[in-house]
């Protein structure tokens, strides 16, 4: 990190491009959020989802493409916020790039972890509301349960892991949690 950086705590995306190989971290307002590694039931949520996200998506020749963690999104164009959502779905290939996702993805799930909740619930839900994603999915493990911010409608639903959730941003995908086994 750059001196100046260290030195008054304001960060930039230069520094976390700096940062040594293997340290993830995310940038919000000029804050570093160091990223612990993830458990083996969060990973198994991350390929679940997707991959259920990925074949509903490639069954319907959807425009959409899904891109699980670790993958850069760039809500603002200030480089004051990057962040590594665990899952992002983006239907505007345009916000594509080598580096990520410039702008709001539609639809963002976080797989919450302990050292993550704060972030999950509060600071992630407050900037991905404001930049324009359309949907937003907070699955938490340990409460087994599922909150969901529909922004584009400025709804909020919350269900248990014995629930089938429909995705906002779809008219006929459904999630059904009873068929995800966290042993």
């Amino acid at each position: 990190m750059n001196a100046a950086a260290k030195q008054l705590n304001h960060y930039t995306i230069e520094d976390i491009y700096n940062l040594p190989d293997g340290q993830r971290a995310e940038l919000i307002d000029g804050e570093l959020y160091m990223m612990a590694a993830p458990s083996r039931i969060h990973q198994k949520f991350v390929m679940t989802l997707s991959n259920s996200i990925f074949n509903y998506i490639q069954d319907k020749n959807g425009d959409c493409e899904v891109y699980p963690s670790p993958f850069a999104v760039f809500l603002y164009e200030n480089n004051e916020i990057y962040l590594e959502p665990d899952i992002s779905v983006i239907c505007d290939k345009d916000k594509l790039t080598d580096e990520g996702c410039k702008g709001a993805p539609d639809w963002i799930i976080e797989i919450v972890s302990p050292s993550s909740r704060p972030m999950d619930y509060n600071k992630k839900l407050l900037k991905y509301g404001t930049a324009g994603v359309r949907e937003y999915w907070i699955v938490d493990p340990m409460k087994q349960l599922i909150m969901v911010y529909n922004f584009e409608y400025d709804t909020y639903e919350q269900y248990s892991f014995t629930d089938k959730i429909k995705a906002g941003i779809y008219e006929d995908f459904e999630i059904d949690f009873k068929e995800i086994s966290i042993e």
